[in-house]
């Protein structure tokens, strides 16, 4: 009987890929700007303040993050409250990180990463009509730069928003 117990498959462990996650994946708050277009055409310009908080789980093999920001016109009239919620690890299948997202307007998604130095940045993966690219950069241990592109049917990256994230 002991025998049989060899033969299933056991849970992997985390290793360095997750741990080299977390000094990306810091509690934060955050403003910046959304671009105008950035949330289809004719979508103005607006402004933006979040929060975003992180926890591990599964013995520490994936970090999930849970986002919220709110969307404000220029004149600081509200318009939204956006929310999002993010898991990410280390894939050994296919060797990169991956991410999965659900937002508040029902779209999800899955996503390829890489950490190059002091940025993470992540890809849709296959070829939607709208691609988003991600990245953060914290070559400043003071904030983390956010910001998010997309390509829409192949076209040049442009960008969406832009946040400066400190440690909440």
């Amino acid at each position: 009987m002991l025998a049989a117990l060899d033969t299933i498959p056991k849970p992997i462990t985390t290793g360095s890929e997750v741990a080299a996650l977390t000094r990306f994946c810091r509690d934060i708050t955050w403003t910046g700007v959304i671009e105008a277009g950035g949330m289809g055409p004719g979508t103005p310009a607006m402004t933006a303040r979040g929060k975003g908080t992180h926890e591990t789980i599964q013995d520490g093999r994936w970090i999930v993050g849970s986002y919220e920001q709110d969307q404000f016109l220029l004149d600081g009239t509200f318009v939204l409250t956006w929310q999002l919620h993010w898991v990410v690890g280390w894939d050994p299948a296919s060797g990169d990180y991956r991410a999965t997202h659900a937002d508040n307007y029902g779209r999800c998604g899955v996503m390829r990463g890489h950490i190059d130095g002091d940025r993470l940045i992540f890809e849709s993966i296959d070829d939607p009509a709208v691609r988003l690219r991600m990245e953060w950069d914290v070559a400043d241990p003071r904030e983390v730069l956010w910001r998010n592109e997309m390509s829409v049917h192949g076209g040049p990256w442009t960008l969406i928003e832009a946040y400066h994230c400190t440690p909440a």
